[in-house]
């Protein structure tokens, strides 16, 4: 099968990141390295890492199994990674960093994201408790950390900074005392929360977006019985069986089409292969606007349980 040729999204500072990459989120560490072997030989360049998803030494294995085949070399690659909530303080971002490209086995990452714009209290667990089961904050701004992260920038272990689950009060914030401007937006965005508002918004400052949950996250952990299913609405399903795609093509295909990057996360060889096919073809100007009918502000990851943190980032419209 000939390869594809994947669209890239020129960041504001030059580089070039394929439209599509590999979310890894919740991939199962005993599973990711075949899925990212696989990745790369369907063709995927792009993968979205995080500390906190505890696999990205799985991912780095898959990455240098496959440079060591002569398949790719590491510059072909865009490597994405995340600073968590427990290394806010600008000196901790830089150990985080460097835990990450340890991990990942890679001297230098190609883009590096401010996972949530609240900080957690520091030390050694992810997620601090108290006895009563309360998440354990911390007081550090993020425009801190966002400090932390040009230091990593300068410091050549990181090509790209920018954000993710930032509202556009919070990136206005970070933008104000940037040095180094964010390239980049990660949000939650499919067919029920198509975040026009906050893309429109970032356009307007040449910040790219990547949308996570692009197929509805119908796999997170904590769905409820009853909640809405993207890709079973009968809108998508329709669009779906007149082209001849699955309805997971059709959603991500809508993102691509509005000049958005889409990162579904699949550790199945088959819908990695299915998800990769969506370049051949094309909704209409009329399934484009049926698709953006369906925008419902339906968000699947609001983190209720932290929305007493001061930066909690979903209390404003956008």
């Amino acid at each position: 099968m000939a390869k594809v040729a994947v669209p890239k999204i020129k960041l504001s500072n030059d580089y070039e990141v394929p439209q599509i990459g590999l979310g890894t989120w919740k991939s199962d560490p005993k599973e990711v390295v075949q899925a990212v072997k696989d990745a790369i030989d369907i063709g995927y360049r792009h993968f979205d890492c995080a500390l906190v998803y505890e696999n990205e030494a799985e991912v780095g294995r898959g990455v240098l199994e496959k440079i060591a085949e002569g398949v790719i070399t590491r510059e072909d690659l865009f490597i994405t990674i995340k600073v968590w909530n427990t290394y806010h303080s600008r000196e901790r971002v830089m150990e985080g960093v460097r835990r990450s490209l340890a991990n990942l086995q890679t001297p230098y990452l190609d883009l590096c994201l401010i996972h949530w714009p609240m900080g957690y209290q520091e030390g050694d667990a992810l997620f601090p408790k108290n006895d009563k089961d309360e998440f354990l904050y911390s007081d550090v701004d993020f425009t801190e950390t966002w400090q932390g992260l040009e230091d990593c920038c300068k410091d050549g272990m990181v090509r790209s900074i920018g954000l993710s689950n930032f509202n556009s009060q919070q990136i206005q914030r970070v933008w104000d005392i940037a040095e180094v401007k964010p390239v980049m937006l990660q949000v939650e965005c499919h067919p029920y929360f198509n975040q026009k508002k906050l893309i429109n918004f970032c356009k307007e400052k040449n910040i790219a977006v990547t949308a996570y949950s692009c197929l509805g996250s119908p796999a997170r952990p904590f769905a409820n019985k009853g909640d809405p299913v993207v890709m079973e609405d009968p809108v998508i399903k329709d669009i779906a069986k007149k082209l001849q795609r699955s309805p997971a093509q059709i959603c991500l295909r809508y993102q691509i089409e509005r000049g958005v990057i889409v990162i579904p996360k699949s550790v199945h060889s088959d819908r990695l292969q299915s998800n990769f096919e969506i370049f051949d073809f094309k909704l209409s100007p009329d399934q484009m606007k049926a698709i953006d009918g369906l925008g419902k502000d339906i968000r699947m990851l609001s983190l209720n349980w932290v929305q007493s943190h001061p930066h909690y980032p979903f209390s404003v419209e956008y």
